[in-house]
């Protein structure tokens, strides 16, 4: 069986794989930059006493968690098409790239799942901190800035990181659209040289590493994250003391 692995074929198929690649790297840093800066602002609202702010909230959450990337991707690409207004709408020469589609459907679903991760991590935040800030006169806004939102950033910060790596690997569905990321340049080859046991290895090696990669940087920013904070801690005892 090994003996047929054609080694020639993937190093003649790098080149082009390595543009694939960088497709899925725009895709997946995109989407995470993206969904950041929209789930912030949502995921602080989503623990909203008022129902009228939270419920559209968790409606939206609730359904991109609950239906499949693969449908909501089908449902843009194909299925806004349908539409007259959105054809002669100034969004149509994006909507119309499979590209964009993509962009916008990864976006949506992290968002979902980031503003579910931020919400989780603020309601956990120790209420004995909270009642400490309010008690020494903190708004309700430095509270949330100098309290909850960093103590909830620890919280978050290990759950987000799986999150990454799912969109990392969700990106892979772009290729069912057009759109020529890493695994469609892979099919590509496959198709004009039906070879897909070499291509979808090395694919999948690429993935693998890309997945690596991911994890160590996090951890490391992650570690680098808690020893700035222990460092403040540090700094807090040692004026304590000498009070």
């Amino acid at each position: 069986m090994f003996a047929a692995f054609d080694i020639a074929l993937i190093g003649e198929s790098l080149p082009e794989l390595a543009r694939g690649l960088i497709i899925t790297l725009q895709l997946t840093v995109l989407t995470v930059l993206g969904g950041l800066v929209l789930s912030v602002p949502l995921g602080i609202l989503r623990n909203s006493p008022n129902r009228l702010i939270r419920g559209p909230i968790w409606a939206y959450t609730y359904f991109f968690r609950g239906t499949p990337m693969l449908i909501q991707l089908f449902l843009i690409y194909y299925g806004l098409a349908q539409f007259k207004a959105v054809r002669g709408s100034g969004l149509w020469p994006f909507l119309r790239e499979g590209y964009w589609c993509c962009l916008l459907a990864f976006t949506l679903n992290t968002v979902a799942y980031t503003v579910e991760i931020i919400a989780g991590a603020i309601r956990n935040v120790p209420l004995a901190d909270l009642e400490a800030a309010r008690a020494i006169g903190m708004s309700k806004a430095m509270v949330m800035r100098r309290i909850t939102l960093p103590i909830a950033l620890r919280i978050f910060f290990p759950a987000y990181t799986n999150e990454v790596v799912f969109i990392l690997q969700s990106t892979s569905l772009a290729s069912l659209v057009t759109v020529l990321d890493l695994t469609g340049v892979a099919r590509v080859i496959i198709a004009r040289t039906f070879s897909p046991y070499e291509l979808f290895i090395t694919t999948g090696l690429i993935y693998l590493a890309l997945t690596y990669l991911t994890l160590a940087l996090f951890r490391r920013f992650e570690a680098w994250l808690y020893k700035h904070q222990r460092g403040h801690m540090a700094h807090g005892l040692e004026d304590v003391a000498l009070r």
